[in-house]
């Protein structure tokens, strides 16, 4: 909540990101600092995170915007302002864009000057990216030639340039590949029904409605609203055995549409699984290694902004981090955190504790005070903890 009205505070908050992206970027190329402003790095800060706002934002008026344009009323009323919204955003996108393709040499895979920074324009992302103005370039330049009025549909496409916002999409591709084969297995089956469907549809009624099935194509479209189980009704089976068909291929339907839902759902529920487990498995083994640099800080919030991990989420993997660790035992690695430690020697004066209140504690003490091997600290502690019961 206090991180919250912090951001509410916008002129402080920009400050201050301004004031961390300047000192780490001290003695950095320009080329260097583009590539911090548009990419998660150990030097970026609030800044980057500002600017993805920024353009999310810019991307959801726009295409709001392009929807409202649609009803003529409002197009009408508001023209100028659609138009300054359109050409603001278009050249925030442009901006984005021409960053991106020259600071792409940043990244190992692109960092050959020419070559990649094509590999670069030529990636799914810088693709996206160009689509987003292209349609609006091309409307200015050709737009006395021709009637690009088509071209509104394709400025939507925006919307897809949030994709680089959000990791469901490659948790999503992740675990369609995962599924691949069980996913085309269902998708066969559903073809061979539609085709079987469609061919005794055409058969059991195109003598008697001949001018809508009539061929197996147009009962193509009868038989997937009919297995979908929606059901249009500009359609209808007229003959007997067309109708009790209809009865039982939807009914067949219902189970075998249902199936890839049910795959994707389970697929997608399993990949998340998996990648949070993979997160903490990898936050343990930085963890047991002492102290976390802050490269490994950013890259294990940017993860975890992936998986959609709350802060408790993340607090209670801590947690269970360090419980693990200190119920592991055996030797303390070195440079492991003060935090760390004090967990331990709590862990372990819990234990001494729960010694000193046994039914055998006389017992102990006998030992503790006859027992040539043990020392006077060793005494101490224990008539502490009898002490504090």
């Amino acid at each position: 909540m206090k991180q919250f009205f912090r951001k509410v505070n916008f002129p402080s908050y920009f400050f201050r990101a301004v004031h961390f992206f300047a000192i780490h970027n001290k003695g950095r190329t320009f080329r260097q600092k583009i590539f911090s402003l548009l990419n998660p790095t150990p030097t970026s800060g609030n800044l980057h995170h500002i600017i993805d706002s920024l353009i999310v934002i810019a991307v959801l008026v726009s295409v709001i915007c392009i929807i409202l344009e649609t009803v003529p009323w409002i197009h009408q009323i508001f023209y100028w302002e659609f138009q300054f919204i359109e050409i603001s955003t278009v050249a925030l996108f442009s901006i984005e864009y021409l960053g991106r393709v020259y600071s792409c040499c940043e990244e190992p895979r692109y960092q050959r000057p020419i070559v990649g920074r094509v590999l670069y324009m030529l990636s799914l992302g810088a693709i996206i990216d160009l689509v987003a103005i292209l349609p609006f370039l091309i409307g200015v330049i050709f737009h006395q030639t021709y009637d690009l009025r088509f071209l509104r549909v394709f400025r939507l496409s925006r919307l897809l340039k949030l994709t680089r916002y959000t990791g469901t999409i490659n948790t999503l591709y992740k675990a369609i590949y995962r599924e691949r084969r069980v996913l085309f297995a269902a998708a066969f089956m559903m073809v061979l029904l539609v085709i079987l469907t469609a061919s005794l549809g055409y058969e059991f009624e195109h003598d008697a409605q001949p001018d809508k099935f009539d061929t197996i194509p147009s009962a193509m479209y009868w038989a997937v609203i009919t297995l979908a189980s929606v059901g249009y009704g500009d359609l209808i089976p007229v003959t007997p055995m067309g109708r009790a068909m209809t009865v039982v291929i939807s009914l067949i339907g219902i189970g075998i549409f249902a199936i890839p839902a049910g795959l994707m759902a389970s697929a997608f529920t399993d990949q998340l699984r998996i990648d949070r487990e993979a997160f903490e498995n990898e936050f343990r083994d930085l963890i047991s290694k002492g102290k976390l640099s802050t490269r490994d800080r950013n890259a294990l919030e940017a993860e975890a902004e992936r998986l959609h991990l709350s802060m408790e989420d993340v607090d209670r993997i801590t947690a269970k981090v360090k419980q693990e660790l200190i119920n592991a035992g055996g030797r303390i690695p070195e440079g492991m955190s003060a935090g760390i430690l004090v967990e331990h020697f709590r862990q372990q004066l819990s234990q001494m504790k729960a010694f000193s209140l046994a039914e055998q504690a006389q017992d102990i003490e006998n030992l503790l005070f006859t027992e040539k091997h043990s020392t006077e600290v060793e005494r101490q502690v224990w008539m502490i903890l009898r002490k504090s019961k």
